[in-house]
Formats: structure tokens, C-alpha cells, sequence
């Protein structure tokens, strides 16, 4: 468990390639799970070292940033969201009927705020799981964790950059990165550090996480009741506004991000029995097993 957790952090020290890198990351739950008995401390362990595997993943392929730029897709979501829009980039529409040129308005800090909550929503989600109904744990973190890690294979596989990067690039019309302004007006001279911490892969766009994980939270929580099921539901389309009126994503992106969380859902009941014959296995050579 211990290589797990360590190998991300050594990967540039040690020279190690991406594959060796996931491999001895994602081998991490599995070793708490064997080490230890089960409990709700362990359950929430063994996905908090999943989402560590994920993010050394994520994170990998910004390591090579000249490779990573020559493999860069720019054009493709362009061109679909002037379909989806009619002829112009929703972006483009949203933040000239909302936005004031050189100011800040109400809307643009919440939306803003917004998106920096969703770095807690989709965790936060399996934590109220975790303490208010914890039968249904296991499952909601499997279908959360594969969202992201579906995902992530999207980014190694096809990465694209975001509408704001392409319009500082002069690749499309001109994009307001209100979020990043947003963030320099409330965290001011911590928003760099702040930002710089965070940002990891920018071509990380498609499917868009965000979104997908948002929505699969709001899918998870509807399914323990309905007010739960509202507020996740309400978060998601309010980020998923925001996300195409910050400039952030495509609405392609959320096209993505909306299917494979779908994707994910609908896939669980057929590969339910393998997973539990997987799981019964490990549980076989847990502490205090029979």
C-alpha cells in the first residue's frame, strides 16, 4: 500500500513510465483491503487511494507538456458547438447576453464558486452516503470511481483543449476566463498558488468530469431521497451552466460527461455478478475471514 500512495510522488525521481506509475498506484486499494478489516474507515480509505491513483493519472501526461501539445485536439469541439449553437459557440452567445466587458457581475462570482465547490461535491456525496446510508456505499463509490476513471482514459486518449485556451490561442472568437478573474478578485494574491495547485493536466477536457461526476452524484443521491436528489440534481445543471458560460468547457464536453456517467450506471447491472465474484475473492483473504 505504502508503493501505492509513494510512487506519484517519487515518479519524477525514479524515471518511472506512466504504466508503472498506474499499476503500483491502483494496486494501493486492493492492498488496504487485504491488510486491513472491513469498516466504514477503510471503506472511505479504499476509495480516498483510488482517487489518488486517479489523480497521478490525470496528472501524468502534463509531465511531457511538448508531447502532450503536439497530440492536442483543438478544433473538433469548436466546430461541434457552432452546430450545437446554431452557428456560434454557446459560450460566445452566453457571455455577451450576460457578461459586462471589463467588470465582474453577481453571477459571475457564484458561477465561479460554484465550480470551485465541485473539487469537494462529488466526495462530499460519498461521505453523506458513507454516514447516512452505508449499505449503499460500496456501490456508489465503484460507480463514482469508475466515472473518473472512465474518464481519464478519455484524457490520455483523445486530450483537447478547453474554449479558453483556444481563445488565447486565437484558434475561436475571444473567451473571458471569468472564473480565473473571478478568483483573482475574491483570493487575490493567493489565487495564483492556489490555481497553480489545482490546475494540473489542462487538456483534461473531454468528457468533461466536472459535469459527469456531477451528474452521477445527482443520480446517487436521488437514490436515497428526493430532497437529497433535488440539490444534486440542481448542482449539477447550475455547474454545467457554468462550465459553457466560464469558458471552462464545450457544450460537448457535458455531452460527454452526461454519457459516460449514463454509460457507467446502465453498465452496472450486467457487470454486477462479475465484480461481486471479484469482490468475494478479496473479502476470502481479508483479516478475520473464515
Amino acid at each position: 500500500m505504502a508503493v501505492g500512495v509513494a510512487t506519484p510522488l517519487l515518479r519524477h525521481r525514479l524515471r518511472l513510465p506512466p504504466p508503472v506509475v498506474s499499476a503500483l498506484s491502483f494496486q494501493a486499494p486492493v492492498a488496504l483491503a487485504l491488510a486491513t478489516p472491513r469498516s466504514r474507515m477503510r471503506d472511505a480509505g479504499i476509495y480516498a487511494l483510488q482517487m489518488w491513483a486517479y489523480y497521478a493519472t490525470y496528472d501524468m501526461p502534463d509531465d511531457d507538456p511538448d508531447r502532450l501539445l503536439q497530440r492536442t485536439r483543438v478544433e473538433y469541439p469548436i466546430r461541434a458547438d457552432r452546430v450545437l449553437g446554431l452557428g456560434e459557440m454557446p459560450t460566445l452567445r452566453l457571455q455577451r447576453a450576460l457578461s459586462e466587458p471589463g467588470a465582474l457581475r453577481p453571477h459571475d462570482l457564484a458561477l465561479s464558486s460554484v465550480h470551485w465547490s465541485w473539487f469537494v461535491m462529488p466526495h462530499g456525496t460519498l461521505v453523506y452516503i458513507l454516514l447516512r446510508h452505508p449499505d449503499r456505499f460500496p456501490r456508489a463509490a465503484c460507480l463514482m470511481a469508475a466515472t473518473f476513471d472512465l474518464g481519464v482514459v478519455g484524457y490520455w486518449a483523445v486530450p483537447t483543449a478547453p474554449p479558453w485556451w483556444a481563445a488565447e490561442r486565437g484558434r475561436m472568437e475571444p473567451v473571458r476566463r471569468l472564473m480565473v478573474e473571478s478568483g483573482e478578485k475574491v483570493w487575490k494574491r493567493l489565487w495564483r498558488p492556489l490555481y497553480d495547485s489545482l490546475e494540473g493536466n489542462p487538456f483534461a477536457a473531454m468528457p468533461s468530469l466536472h459535469f459527469g461526476t456531477s451528474v452521477m452524484a445527482a443520480r446517487l443521491l436521488s437514490e436515497v431521497g428526493r430532497v437529497p436528489g433535488t440539490l444534486g440534481w440542481a448542482y449539477a445543471i447550475t455547474l454545467g451552466f457554468g462550465l459553457v458560460y466560464l469558458g471552462e468547457h464545450y457544450v460537448l464536453d457535458l455531452i460527454a460527461g452526461f454519457a459516460l456517467a449514463e454509460g457507467v450506471r446502465r453498465a452496472a447491472p450486467p457487470a454486477g455478478p462479475a465484480l461481486r465474484n471479484a469482490a468475494r475473492r478479496v473479502q476470502r483473504l481479508e483479516p478475520g475471514a473464515a
